[in-house]
């Protein structure tokens, strides 16, 4: 490469960084702004943490997220796996372009038409809207991004370990357990944090599928960022950044370990 495209390519990338993350770094300084006008700087001060802590409407907001997160991206986690591990190992079978196609379907389709189908849907069988609702809206959202990352995992999976255990009589139900699941674990833990962010972000969804006190801190913010961007919006916006920074930089360390500790096995059943 010439050092003239070299030099252009940096810049472009350095360019489109700071594109992305510029305002991110200015909401997290103007956080601590001690001022109540948001572009105007009056000093360093946590005062708008602590206002936020006064705030019963944003912590219980932020409570119901965070256990909607939590909740969904468990049971996400659980089907998306299940769902991989159908479309990998069971091969050609009735139906099965019918499966991955609404597996696929929700990584295609925009959030406003998943958001009012399931509302249709919830009002035809009369459930009340609230809480559950809305775990089960973001359940079938983030469960095909759990498939489709567990099944990149599968798919270049050794199945000859597996095959090993079974023929030294390990029951297939245990064999799973045992060796299958701790090989594609980075991938699960991957997929569950994407599920996890994905449902700790949504609001086009959550705003059709809700109901009265299931109120998610996406949607509060936004009700409240209508009437001008306040201070204390800045605060939760930065603790939900460290939040979220924080979950990928563990799950990074989580897979880098598993993927060493993988490398360190294969060598040793090598030399053994």
């Amino acid at each position: 490469m010439r050092k003239g495209q070299s030099w252009f390519n940096t810049t472009s990338v350095a360019l489109g960084f700071a594109f992305l993350y510029a305002p991110i770094v200015i909401l997290v300084i103007y956080s601590f702004n001690d001022s109540k006008l948001v572009t105007v700087w009056g000093g360093f001060s946590t005062r708008w943490y602590v206002e936020l802590l006064n705030d019963q409407a944003m912590l219980d907001a932020a409570w119901i997220t965070l256990r909607l997160a939590l909740l969904s991206a468990t049971l996400a986690t659980v089907l998306g796996t299940l769902a991989a591990i159908t479309m990998v190992r069971f091969g050609r079978f009735l139906g099965r372009s019918l499966f991955s196609g609404m597996i696929y379907a929700p990584l295609v389709m925009p959030d406003v038409i998943t958001g009012l189908s399931l509302l249709l849907l919830f009002v035809s069988i009369d459930i009340d809207r609230g809480f559950w609702t809305v775990t089960l809206a973001h359940t079938t959202l983030t469960m095909c991004f759990v498939a489709v990352v567990v099944q990149s995992r599968l798919v270049v999976f050794d199945r000859s370990l597996e095959e090993a255990a079974l023929d030294l009589g390990c029951p297939p139900f245990k064999t799973f357990f045992v060796i299958t699941l701790p090989l594609i674990l980075p991938a699960v833990v991957a997929g569950w944090m994407l599920a996890f962010t994905l449902s700790l972000d949504d609001l086009v969804i959550a705003s059709f599928t809700t109901g009265p006190g299931a109120t998610t801190l996406p949607m509060k913010i936004f009700s409240q960022v209508k009437f001008g961007v306040t201070p204390e919006i800045n605060a939760i916006s930065t603790i939900l950044i460290t939040i979220v920074a924080i979950g990928v930089i563990a799950a990074s360390l989580f897979n880098k370990r598993r993927e060493v500790e993988r490398q360190k096995a294969e060598r040793l059943a090598m030399q053994g």
